[in-house]
Order: structure tokens, then C-alpha cells, then sequence
């Protein structure tokens, strides 16, 4: 999925006490500086309606993107608002950054405006949050620690390979990936606050496995895979790899299947739709580079490629068509990389990783999502690369929002696909904080047989997430209960 309060997710934090008609940052019991603060004041009020203010500085590593969240306690309305994208569900207000002020520097404010309606009483917001992450926090968020030896594995994850336009295992049962995203390991180490986003311990995969979920896909970084320099060594190299085998293998320990996934890159992009300027792996690109992406699945396949439990994802959104002028100038950068219009950097398109893949002698199932953050498989099996094992998957997105997200779409570029090769819809989601639109989603794919995986396994908040739980014990949104209910209902 790509959008900014997901990819670059930060932590704003403040206590806030009244002053007059203004909110004031109070100092914590410990003094620490917080990792960021925010200001919120009523800067006036009439009969129905005032007006207020946040004020947002930023106290850790410079942010490329930024959305606020907090909840009104008595009913009020925001009726419009400048110097962000302000929104409201519910009592949830969200004020994202607009593209002219997303970058926000370490010791740098922003602050943004709104007009609101309220009646009855004006009670102020007592806590604010970035995509589920509570602000008032003394420090950075306490990395997660070095991963000890993983758990042996039971042996009861599937191998999973394709026959015909079928997944089956290595008994040939016919087989359906189920199940969820795991966010965290594409941003946490590159921000430098440690593997993952909340805990990978036993008991939150044994929560994942509770909802009767048999897959989970693990976005990665490749800078923290591979060790670059730009990257805290704690949290990068042998490190980072160490704390992904033992994610790994407490999936497989639960009997799912880990899908590792190629998520944030190298290469600087600035066209059109891109998510921030850094060169670094620090936001979606639209297709991954010729500098270090094949070296990432060498290395990601040498490592699991004599454990066929293992799935991998290539990249996680390819967006080239953005960038081109033409779908075929779009397609062939999608297949063949090189020089690709409107993209600075050297590009590994899809038929290097798979030949990375394949050079190592992993024969591992591989998914290859299509353009427009994989929402488009209108050409994908005319461009289909070449895999000498057989074993290649089509990947599809879909949220709400995307331009291929009815029936009628997924009749005529989807199910074509589907007749011909297996097709993973390896996130589906919607902002809604419901689950009525997943649950067609979810229904199309069940009445042919198809796979799906809900975004995300993560404690963020859903209508800007959208995120399935609100605890890691796995207690659902009112978004992700549909998915929980539906895979129970599936798989007992």
C-alpha cells in the first residue's frame, strides 16, 4: 500500500495542560525531551463554531511526511482548515501534510489551522497519535531487542508450489494464502528505532494464527538487509537478517507461511506521485534499483532457499506508470528495467530479481505484483517474465480507493490472469475503519478459489492505516474484524 501515514511513519508525542483558550506542552515527570511535541490552542470561539490550531515540532531524524491524528470529546465538527489535508470520521480528526510542507526536519515546527462547529461544550483533544502511535512519549520508541536463537519449526508450514493456475503443497492439496500483513521491518530499522513496530514475540504470532490466518507477509528493507552505511549497524547486516529468520520461524512454528516481501528501496525518484526525495530506502519507489536490488534476493534467497516454506515478493508496489508516458514504456521497465523514462536511477526490472532468485538455486514460490502500486495486472501476462521453475505468482493490491476496485474491473483484468497462473492479492484494505468493502473483495476471491492477505497486522489507527487490530493480543478494529470472523468462518 502507498500512502504517506503509512510509509513514513514517525511518533509525535505531547501531554498538553489548559492556558486560557490554548494548549501548552507539559513537561513530562522525567524531563526528557519527547520525541516530538504538539501544541494545540483555540485561537477563538463564538456560539457554534471556533477556530484552532496545532503546532507540531519534530524532536528525532528528519521526516519526509507527515499526518496527525486526535479524537474531539464532545462532538465537534472541522468545517475546513489550511496548511495541512484535514479530514474527519467520527470523532477521529486527521491533519496530513500538504506536498509543500511534508519535510520536517529534526528541531523544526509545522503548525496548520482549522474552523470548527461545536455546541454544548468545547472539551479539548487530551491525546494526539500518528497512524495509531500515542503521542507523550519521554524518548524515541524503545527499539526491539536482538532477537535470540529462533524457535525450532515443526515442520508444519506448508511447501507451497504452483500447478497450473493453482497453489498446492508438497502433497498436491490445493492451497489458499490467507492471512495478513505484518508492517514494521521496511521502516523501523531505517528510521533507526529497531526491527519491527510492536512485538514479533511467540504470543503476537500465536495471536496472527488465532485468527486461523496460515500466511503472513513481512515487508523488508533492503539498506537494513544489506548492511549500508546509512543504516545504525545495531539495526542493519547480520542484525536485521537475524531478527527476520526468527520472525520467519515462528510463522512456520505456527503452521503459516512467511512471504517475505521487497517493500522500501534505493534510488531517488522526485516525478510525479513520488513519496519523498531521499536516495535512501526511506519510502515507496516506483521500481526497485539495478544498484542493490539483486543483490538483496541473492542474499534473501540464499538464505532460505533450502527452506521451500518461504515465499517471496519481489517488490512490493511498482509504480513505473507514473513515471512513464506510455503503458508500454511502463510494462517493459516493469519486465526488462535498464534505463527507464522518468526514473534517474539504473532500474532492476522483475526478470533480473527472478533470475537473482533462481541464480542461487532457490527454487522458493516467487509473487510479482503489476503497475500502479500493483492495482494493475492488465498486461502482466504478456509481460510475465521467464522463471525456469515454474513457480511465479501474480500479486494484486486493491483498497477502496484504487482506480481497479469493482467487480467489473476484476472480471476483466483479473480473472484472465487467474485462469492461467495462481493470483495473490497480497493486501487488501479499505480507510473506512469497516470491512464492507473487504468483504467483497474477500468474496470474489473466495468463489474461485483465490488468495488474499488483509493490511495490516499493526496497532495503527485504521482510517489512516487502515490498520486490523487495536492490541497485539489480537484484538480486532472494526476493520479487522471482518477478516478475523471470515478466516474463522473459512478454516474453523
Amino acid at each position: 500500500m502507498r500512502h504517506p501515514p503509512r510509509l513514513s511513519l514517525l511518533v509525535i508525542g505531547a501531554a498538553v495542560a489548559l492556558v486560557g483558550t490554548a494548549l501548552a506542552p507539559v513537561v513530562t515527570a522525567s524531563g526528557a525531551t519527547p520525541a516530538c511535541t504538539v501544541e494545540y490552542s483555540v485561537t477563538g470561539q463564538w456560539d457554534t463554531g471556533f477556530q484552532g490550531a496545532v503546532k507540531i515540532t519534530n524532536n528525532m531524524a528528519a521526516l519526509s511526511s507527515w499526518s496527525l491524528g486526535f479524537d474531539f470529546p464532545a462532538g465537534q465538527k472541522v468545517t475546513q482548515g489550511w496548511n495541512a489535508k484535514w479530514s474527519q470520521s467520527g470523532t477521529t480528526v486527521t491533519a496530513a501534510n500538504e506536498s509543500w510542507n511534508g519535510s520536517l526536519a529534526s528541531g523544526a515546527s509545522v503548525s496548520a489551522g482549522f474552523l470548527a462547529s461545536w455546541s454544548g461544550s468545547n472539551a479539548v483533544p487530551t491525546a494526539f497519535r500518528l497512524n495509531g502511535t500515542t503521542c507523550n512519549v519521554d524518548t524515541q520508541p524503545t527499539p526491539t531487542p536482538t532477537p535470540t536463537d529462533p524457535p525450532p519449526t515443526d515442520g508444519a508450514a506448508p511447501k507451497l508450489h504452483v500447478s497450473g493456475n493453482k497453489l498446492v503443497d508438497s502433497a498436491g492439496a490445493t492451497r489458499r494464502m490467507l492471512g495478513v500483513n505484518r508492517s514494521g521491518g521496511e521502516f523501523m530499522c531505517v528510521q533507526g528505532y529497531g526491527f519491527f513496530d510492536g512485538p514479533v514475540d511467540d504470543a503476537s504470532v500465536k495471536a496472527i494464527a488465532d485468527w486461523k490466518a496460515n500466511t503472513v507477509r513481512i515487508p523488508l528493507n533492503e539498506e537494513c538487509w544489506l548492511g549500508l552505511s546509512n543504516v545504525k549497524p545495531e539495526y542493519a547486516g547480520a542484525n536485521y537478517i537475524a531478527a527476520v529468520k526468527s520472525l520467519v520461524a515462528k510463522v512456520e512454528a505456527h503452521g503459516m507461511t512467511p512471504l517475505v516481501e521487497l517493500h522500501w528501496t534505493y534510488g531517488q525518484y522526485t516525478g510525479n506521485s513520488a513519496g519523498c526525495s531521499d536516495v535512501h530506502a526511506t519510502c515507496q519507489k516506483p521500481m526497485p534499483d539495478a544498484q542493490y536490488t539483486p543483490s538483496f534476493w541473492s542474499s534473501v534467497a540464499s538464505t532460505f532457499k533450502d527452506d521451500p516454506a518461504v515465499a517471496f515478493d519481489l517488490f512490493n508496489e511498482p509504480y513505473p506508470d507514473r513515471a512513464t508516458s506510455t503503458a508500454t514504456q511502463a510494462w517493459t521497465c516493469w519486465r526488462d528495467g535498464g534505463t527507464c523514462p522518468g526514473i534517474s536511477y539504473q532500474v532492476a526490472g522483475m526478470q533480473s530479481l527472478v533470475d537473482a532468485v533462481r541464480g542461487t538455486g532457490a527454487k522458493n514460490l516467487i509473487l510479482a505484483g503489476g503497475l500502479a502500486y500493483s492495482n494493475d495486472l492488465s498486461q502482466w501476462l504478456t509481460y510475465k517474465p521467464s522463471d525456469p521453475t515454474g513457480n511465479l505468482v501474480a500479486a494484486y493490491h486493491v483498497y477502496n480507493f484504487n482506480t481497479c476496485a469493482s467487480e467489473s474491473c476484476w472480471n476483466s483484468t483479473l480473472a484472465p490472469v487467474a485462469a492461467q497462473v495462481p493470483l495473490v492479492a497480497g493486501e487488501i484494505g479499505e480507510n473506512t475503519c469497516s470491512h464492507s468493502f473487504t468483504d467483497t473483495v474477500m468474496k470474489w476471491f473466495d468463489d474461485r478459489g483465490l488468495s488474499y492477505l488483509g493490511w495490516t497486522w499493526n496497532t495503527w489507527d485504521c482510517s489512516s492505516g487502515p490498520s486490523l487490530i487495536s492490541n497485539y493480543d489480537g484484538t480486532p478494529t472494526a476493520y479487522g474484524i471482518g477478516l478475523r470472523d471470515h478466516l474463522r468462518a473459512l478454516n474453523g
